[in-house]
Protein backbone atom coordinates (compact mmCIF):
# COMPACT_ATOMS: atom_id res chain seq x y z
CA UNK A 1 0.00 0.00 0.00
CA UNK A 2 1.22 3.21 -0.46
CA UNK A 3 1.97 5.55 2.27
CA UNK A 4 1.80 8.90 1.89
CA UNK A 5 4.95 11.25 2.97
CA UNK A 6 2.74 12.46 6.01
CA UNK A 7 1.77 9.55 7.16
CA UNK A 8 5.53 7.70 6.65
CA UNK A 9 6.86 10.65 8.96
CA UNK A 10 4.56 10.54 11.60
CA UNK A 11 5.00 6.96 11.93
CA UNK A 12 8.85 6.90 11.58
CA UNK A 13 9.35 9.63 14.32
CA UNK A 14 6.45 8.32 16.89
CA UNK A 15 3.92 10.35 16.13
CA UNK A 16 0.26 9.56 15.74
CA UNK A 17 -0.67 6.51 13.09
CA UNK A 18 -2.87 4.34 11.82
CA UNK A 19 -1.34 0.98 11.57
CA UNK A 20 1.73 -0.25 11.42
CA UNK A 21 3.65 -0.67 8.47
CA UNK A 22 4.94 -4.08 6.51
CA UNK A 23 8.07 -3.98 4.07
CA UNK A 24 10.17 -6.28 2.15
CA UNK A 25 13.55 -3.86 2.44
CA UNK A 26 15.63 -5.07 -0.36
CA UNK A 27 14.51 -8.38 -2.59
CA UNK A 28 15.88 -12.52 -3.32
CA UNK A 29 19.50 -12.77 -3.15
CA UNK A 30 21.36 -13.85 -6.45
CA UNK A 31 19.44 -17.49 -7.67
CA UNK A 32 16.54 -17.06 -5.48
CA UNK A 33 13.98 -16.27 -8.29
CA UNK A 34 15.33 -19.18 -10.17
CA UNK A 35 14.22 -21.48 -7.59
CA UNK A 36 10.70 -19.63 -7.03
CA UNK A 37 10.11 -20.37 -10.95
CA UNK A 38 10.86 -23.91 -10.43
CA UNK A 39 8.46 -24.19 -7.41
CA UNK A 40 5.40 -22.51 -9.62
CA UNK A 41 5.85 -19.00 -8.83
CA UNK A 42 4.49 -16.46 -10.55
CA UNK A 43 6.29 -13.36 -12.06
CA UNK A 44 4.62 -10.64 -9.61
CA UNK A 45 5.32 -12.99 -6.60
CA UNK A 46 9.22 -12.48 -8.00
CA UNK A 47 9.29 -9.13 -8.61
CA UNK A 48 7.27 -8.92 -5.25
CA UNK A 49 4.51 -6.57 -6.16
CA UNK A 50 2.22 -9.52 -5.73
CA UNK A 51 2.42 -8.81 -1.69
CA UNK A 52 1.21 -5.66 -1.33
CA UNK A 53 4.05 -4.52 0.49
CA UNK A 54 3.63 -0.41 2.31
CA UNK A 55 5.78 1.90 0.49
CA UNK A 56 6.36 5.86 0.21
CA UNK A 57 7.40 7.47 -2.98
CA UNK A 58 10.71 9.01 -2.55
CA UNK A 59 12.51 11.91 -4.41
CA UNK A 60 16.32 12.08 -3.20
CA UNK A 61 17.23 15.55 -4.41
CA UNK A 62 19.86 15.62 -7.89
CA UNK A 63 22.50 16.86 -5.43
CA UNK A 64 25.74 14.81 -4.74
CA UNK A 65 27.48 15.60 -2.02
CA UNK A 66 30.01 12.43 -2.38
CA UNK A 67 32.52 11.51 -5.11
CA UNK A 68 32.01 13.60 -8.45
CA UNK A 69 33.57 12.84 -11.01
CA UNK A 70 36.81 10.34 -11.44
CA UNK A 71 38.01 8.31 -13.99
CA UNK A 72 35.72 6.56 -16.84
CA UNK A 73 34.60 3.14 -15.69
CA UNK A 74 35.44 0.13 -17.90
CA UNK A 75 35.57 -3.57 -17.67
CA UNK A 76 39.18 -5.37 -17.58
CA UNK A 77 37.86 -9.09 -18.26
CA UNK A 78 34.41 -10.70 -18.19
CA UNK A 79 33.93 -14.16 -17.85
CA UNK A 80 31.42 -16.70 -16.43
CA UNK A 81 32.41 -16.75 -13.10
CA UNK A 82 33.60 -13.07 -12.67
CA UNK A 83 33.70 -9.77 -13.93
CA UNK A 84 36.56 -7.56 -13.74
CA UNK A 85 36.29 -3.56 -14.04
CA UNK A 86 38.17 -0.22 -13.32
CA UNK A 87 36.03 2.07 -11.21
CA UNK A 88 35.72 5.64 -11.16
CA UNK A 89 38.01 5.79 -8.48
CA UNK A 90 40.69 3.55 -10.70
CA UNK A 91 40.00 0.39 -7.98
CA UNK A 92 40.14 -2.73 -9.88
CA UNK A 93 37.02 -4.33 -8.77
CA UNK A 94 35.71 -8.07 -8.92
CA UNK A 95 32.12 -9.45 -8.97
CA UNK A 96 31.64 -12.84 -7.94
CA UNK A 97 28.23 -13.81 -10.34
CA UNK A 98 26.87 -16.87 -8.60
CA UNK A 99 26.80 -15.21 -5.25
CA UNK A 100 27.18 -11.86 -5.26
CA UNK A 101 25.48 -8.16 -6.52
CA UNK A 102 28.21 -6.08 -5.30
CA UNK A 103 31.84 -5.83 -6.34
CA UNK A 104 34.37 -5.83 -3.75
CA UNK A 105 37.94 -3.67 -4.65
CA UNK A 106 41.07 -5.52 -5.09
CA UNK A 107 43.06 -2.18 -4.71
CA UNK A 108 42.55 1.49 -3.17
CA UNK A 109 43.45 4.52 -4.16
CA UNK A 110 44.82 6.29 -1.07
CA UNK A 111 48.14 4.89 0.92
CA UNK A 112 48.97 8.37 2.26
CA UNK A 113 48.53 12.14 2.72
CA UNK A 114 49.78 12.79 -0.92
CA UNK A 115 47.93 10.00 -2.85
CA UNK A 116 44.66 11.34 -1.05
CA UNK A 117 45.31 14.62 -2.08
CA UNK A 118 45.53 13.61 -5.75
CA UNK A 119 41.77 12.79 -5.29
CA UNK A 120 40.54 15.21 -3.16
CA UNK A 121 39.57 17.41 -5.76
CA UNK A 122 36.78 14.67 -6.29
CA UNK A 123 35.00 15.69 -2.68
CA UNK A 124 35.63 19.03 -3.19
CA UNK A 125 32.58 21.43 -3.42
CA UNK A 126 31.78 22.80 -7.00
CA UNK A 127 28.55 23.92 -8.69
CA UNK A 128 28.95 20.68 -10.42
CA UNK A 129 27.67 18.73 -7.63
CA UNK A 130 24.09 19.71 -9.11
CA UNK A 131 21.96 18.20 -11.79
CA UNK A 132 20.13 20.66 -13.99
CA UNK A 133 16.36 21.55 -12.88
CA UNK A 134 17.21 19.96 -9.55
CA UNK A 135 15.29 22.25 -7.38
CA UNK A 136 12.04 21.44 -9.53
CA UNK A 137 12.05 18.35 -9.86
CA UNK A 138 12.54 18.74 -6.01
CA UNK A 139 9.33 21.18 -6.09
CA UNK A 140 7.24 18.67 -8.46
CA UNK A 141 7.83 15.50 -6.38
CA UNK A 142 6.98 17.29 -3.18
CA UNK A 143 4.02 18.69 -4.60
CA UNK A 144 3.16 14.99 -5.78
CA UNK A 145 3.34 13.88 -1.87
CA UNK A 146 6.71 12.70 -2.38
CA UNK A 147 9.30 11.84 0.73
CA UNK A 148 12.37 14.89 0.09
CA UNK A 149 15.52 12.45 0.56
CA UNK A 150 18.95 13.74 0.97
CA UNK A 151 22.04 11.54 2.19
CA UNK A 152 25.99 11.91 2.75
CA UNK A 153 28.70 9.41 2.60
CA UNK A 154 29.85 7.09 5.08
CA UNK A 155 31.53 8.22 7.83
CA UNK A 156 32.97 4.87 7.94
CA UNK A 157 32.44 3.55 4.64
CA UNK A 158 33.80 6.21 2.46
CA UNK A 159 37.14 6.25 3.97
CA UNK A 160 36.88 2.75 3.81
CA UNK A 161 36.29 2.79 0.43
CA UNK A 162 39.25 5.21 -0.37
CA UNK A 163 41.65 3.16 2.19
CA UNK A 164 40.35 -0.41 3.14
CA UNK A 165 39.19 -1.33 5.77
CA UNK A 166 42.00 -3.05 7.48
CA UNK A 167 44.06 0.21 6.70
CA UNK A 168 41.92 2.11 7.52
CA UNK A 169 41.60 1.16 11.68
CA UNK A 170 45.44 1.29 11.77
CA UNK A 171 45.53 4.89 10.32
CA UNK A 172 42.72 5.73 13.09
CA UNK A 173 46.32 5.44 14.92
CA UNK A 174 48.90 5.77 13.15
CA UNK A 175 47.79 8.55 11.11
CA UNK A 176 44.64 10.48 11.62
CA UNK A 177 45.72 13.13 10.11
CA UNK A 178 45.15 11.83 7.37
CA UNK A 179 41.52 10.96 8.39
CA UNK A 180 40.92 13.91 9.62
CA UNK A 181 41.32 15.66 6.49
CA UNK A 182 39.42 12.95 4.58
CA UNK A 183 36.58 13.78 7.07
CA UNK A 184 36.92 17.15 6.92
CA UNK A 185 36.50 17.34 3.22
CA UNK A 186 33.11 15.00 3.09
CA UNK A 187 31.79 17.09 6.36
CA UNK A 188 32.44 20.79 4.31
CA UNK A 189 31.03 19.30 1.06
CA UNK A 190 27.70 17.82 2.49
CA UNK A 191 27.21 20.94 4.47
CA UNK A 192 27.45 23.06 1.13
CA UNK A 193 25.33 20.73 -0.87
CA UNK A 194 22.41 20.69 1.92
CA UNK A 195 22.91 24.13 2.75
CA UNK A 196 21.90 25.11 -0.84
CA UNK A 197 19.05 22.73 -1.15
CA UNK A 198 17.35 23.31 2.26
CA UNK A 199 17.19 27.12 1.51
CA UNK A 200 14.89 26.25 -1.33
CA UNK A 201 13.23 23.05 0.06
CA UNK A 202 12.51 21.29 2.90
CA UNK A 203 14.73 18.06 3.59
CA UNK A 204 12.61 14.95 5.26
CA UNK A 205 15.04 12.51 5.68
CA UNK A 206 19.08 11.72 5.71
CA UNK A 207 20.90 8.75 5.12
CA UNK A 208 24.10 7.35 5.40
CA UNK A 209 24.88 3.94 4.48
CA UNK A 210 28.09 2.66 6.65
CA UNK A 211 27.96 -1.32 6.67
CA UNK A 212 30.60 -0.79 9.62
CA UNK A 213 30.09 -3.98 11.93
CA UNK A 214 30.11 -8.00 11.76
CA UNK A 215 28.56 -10.55 13.81
CA UNK A 216 31.29 -9.95 16.95
CA UNK A 217 30.53 -6.25 16.12
CA UNK A 218 31.59 -2.89 15.31
CA UNK A 219 34.64 -2.29 13.12
CA UNK A 220 35.50 1.06 14.84
CA UNK A 221 34.43 2.09 18.55
CA UNK A 222 33.01 5.39 20.66
CA UNK A 223 36.73 6.50 20.66
CA UNK A 224 36.82 6.88 16.93
CA UNK A 225 33.00 7.78 16.60
CA UNK A 226 33.50 10.61 18.84
CA UNK A 227 36.55 11.51 17.23
CA UNK A 228 36.16 11.58 13.72
CA UNK A 229 32.59 10.28 12.93
CA UNK A 230 30.67 12.47 14.94
CA UNK A 231 31.51 15.97 14.05
CA UNK A 232 31.06 14.94 10.42
CA UNK A 233 27.17 13.66 10.96
CA UNK A 234 27.00 16.87 13.44
CA UNK A 235 27.81 19.41 10.81
CA UNK A 236 25.04 18.02 8.37
CA UNK A 237 22.37 16.81 10.76
CA UNK A 238 22.24 19.84 13.15
CA UNK A 239 22.06 22.20 10.00
CA UNK A 240 19.16 20.20 8.35
CA UNK A 241 17.51 19.45 11.97
CA UNK A 242 17.39 23.13 12.37
CA UNK A 243 15.53 23.60 8.82
CA UNK A 244 12.99 21.01 9.22
CA UNK A 245 14.25 17.47 8.95
CA UNK A 246 12.60 14.73 11.15
CA UNK A 247 14.30 11.83 10.09
CA UNK A 248 18.54 10.72 10.17
CA UNK A 249 18.91 7.09 8.97
CA UNK A 250 21.89 4.81 9.25
CA UNK A 251 22.20 1.47 7.18
CA UNK A 252 24.46 -1.05 8.75
CA UNK A 253 24.73 -4.31 8.65
CA UNK A 254 26.36 -6.20 11.57
CA UNK A 255 26.44 -5.75 15.35
CA UNK A 256 25.66 -2.04 16.25
CA UNK A 257 24.73 -2.59 19.71
CA UNK A 258 27.71 -1.26 20.99
CA UNK A 259 27.85 1.77 19.43
CA UNK A 260 24.03 2.85 19.55
CA UNK A 261 24.31 5.29 21.96
CA UNK A 262 27.20 6.27 20.30
CA UNK A 263 25.26 7.46 17.00
CA UNK A 264 22.31 8.78 18.75
CA UNK A 265 24.51 11.09 19.98
CA UNK A 266 25.48 12.06 16.68
CA UNK A 267 22.25 12.34 15.58
CA UNK A 268 20.49 9.49 14.11
CA UNK A 269 17.19 8.69 14.48
CA UNK A 270 16.72 5.10 12.83
CA UNK A 271 18.68 2.11 12.77
CA UNK A 272 18.42 -0.61 10.01
CA UNK A 273 18.24 -3.76 8.97
CA UNK A 274 18.84 -5.07 12.79
CA UNK A 275 20.61 -8.60 11.56
CA UNK A 276 19.39 -10.93 14.29
CA UNK A 277 22.06 -13.23 13.03
CA UNK A 278 24.53 -10.86 13.96
CA UNK A 279 22.82 -10.30 17.61
CA UNK A 280 20.52 -7.75 16.83
CA UNK A 281 17.33 -7.92 18.69
CA UNK A 282 14.96 -5.36 17.78
CA UNK A 283 12.71 -6.11 20.86
CA UNK A 284 15.85 -5.54 22.86
CA UNK A 285 16.70 -2.20 21.22
CA UNK A 286 13.06 -1.21 21.98
CA UNK A 287 13.33 -2.25 25.58
CA UNK A 288 16.33 -0.45 26.14
CA UNK A 289 16.14 3.02 23.50
CA UNK A 290 12.16 3.03 23.76
CA UNK A 291 11.50 5.96 21.33
CA UNK A 292 15.09 7.42 21.03
CA UNK A 293 15.32 5.47 18.05
CA UNK A 294 13.30 4.02 15.52
CA UNK A 295 13.86 0.58 13.53
CA UNK A 296 13.45 -1.13 10.17
CA UNK A 297 13.88 -4.64 9.16
CA UNK A 298 14.58 -7.10 12.27
CA UNK A 299 12.88 -10.24 11.25
CA UNK A 300 15.22 -13.05 10.61
CA UNK A 301 15.47 -13.91 7.26
CA UNK A 302 17.51 -17.25 7.87
CA UNK A 303 13.85 -18.31 9.85
CA UNK A 304 11.97 -18.44 6.37
CA UNK A 305 14.21 -21.29 5.16
CA UNK A 306 12.86 -23.49 8.45
CA UNK A 307 9.61 -24.81 9.42
CA UNK A 308 6.26 -22.69 9.29
CA UNK A 309 5.88 -23.04 13.10
CA UNK A 310 9.53 -20.95 13.24
CA UNK A 311 8.08 -18.53 11.04
CA UNK A 312 4.97 -18.16 13.60
CA UNK A 313 7.40 -18.01 16.61
CA UNK A 314 9.53 -15.58 15.29
CA UNK A 315 6.80 -13.15 13.91
CA UNK A 316 4.59 -13.37 17.02
CA UNK A 317 7.96 -12.49 19.11
CA UNK A 318 9.15 -9.98 16.65
CA UNK A 319 5.42 -8.48 16.22
CA UNK A 320 4.71 -8.16 19.86
CA UNK A 321 2.35 -5.23 21.25
CA UNK A 322 5.66 -3.58 22.60
CA UNK A 323 6.69 -3.15 18.85
CA UNK A 324 3.45 -1.60 17.82
CA UNK A 325 4.09 1.87 19.02
CA UNK A 326 5.12 3.13 16.10
CA UNK A 327 8.60 3.76 14.79
CA UNK A 328 9.02 -0.09 13.61
CA UNK A 329 8.79 -0.78 9.90
CA UNK A 330 8.98 -4.44 9.51
CA UNK A 331 10.30 -6.52 7.42
CA UNK A 332 13.49 -8.91 6.99
CA UNK A 333 16.77 -8.34 7.83
CA UNK A 334 18.17 -7.88 4.31
CA UNK A 335 17.78 -9.45 1.07
CA UNK A 336 15.89 -13.00 1.12
CA UNK A 337 18.36 -16.04 0.96
CA UNK A 338 18.54 -18.90 -1.30
CA UNK A 339 16.31 -21.69 -0.35
CA UNK A 340 14.10 -20.04 1.20
CA UNK A 341 10.55 -21.84 -0.20
CA UNK A 342 7.78 -19.63 -1.92
CA UNK A 343 5.47 -21.39 0.11
CA UNK A 344 7.59 -20.62 3.16
CA UNK A 345 7.53 -16.99 2.21
CA UNK A 346 3.80 -16.82 1.29
CA UNK A 347 3.08 -18.06 4.64
CA UNK A 348 5.39 -15.69 6.12
CA UNK A 349 3.76 -12.72 4.66
CA UNK A 350 0.44 -13.90 5.33
CA UNK A 351 0.71 -14.57 9.13
CA UNK A 352 2.79 -10.85 9.81
CA UNK A 353 -0.53 -8.95 8.10
CA UNK A 354 -2.37 -11.41 10.04
CA UNK A 355 -0.71 -10.38 13.33
CA UNK A 356 -0.69 -6.65 12.63
CA UNK A 357 -4.03 -6.38 11.42
CA UNK A 358 -3.50 -5.35 7.84
CA UNK A 359 -5.65 -5.73 4.66
CA UNK A 360 -5.16 -9.93 4.12
CA UNK A 361 -5.53 -8.61 0.31
CA UNK A 362 -3.61 -5.66 -0.49
CA UNK A 363 -3.21 -4.09 -3.57
CA UNK A 364 -0.18 -4.76 -5.96
CA UNK A 365 2.29 -1.95 -5.91
CA UNK A 366 5.81 -2.31 -4.44
CA UNK A 367 8.61 -3.91 -6.96
CA UNK A 368 11.80 -5.36 -5.46
CA UNK A 369 14.96 -2.86 -4.53
CA UNK A 370 17.60 -5.37 -5.16
CA UNK A 371 18.48 -6.87 -8.52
Amino acid sequence: MKINREEYLAYITFGEFERPLFVELFGPLVGLPEEWRQQGASEEEINLTAFGFDFVNQHVVQANPGLCGGLAEIVLENTHEYTLTRDSLGRTMKLIKSSASVPLPLDYPVTDMDSWLKIKPLYTYSEQRFTAGWLEAAKQARSEGELICAWIPGGFDEPRQLIGEENLCYAYYEDPELIHDIMTTLGETSFRVWDKVSREIEIDHLSVHEDMAGKTGSMIGPVQIEEFVKPYYRKVWNLLRDRGTRHFRQDSDGNMNSVIDNFLECGITEMYPMEPAAGMDIVRVRQQYGKSLAISGGIDKHVLRKTKQDILAELEYKLQPLMLTGGAVFGLDHRIPNGTPIENYRYYVETAREILGLDPNPEPGWGRMAF
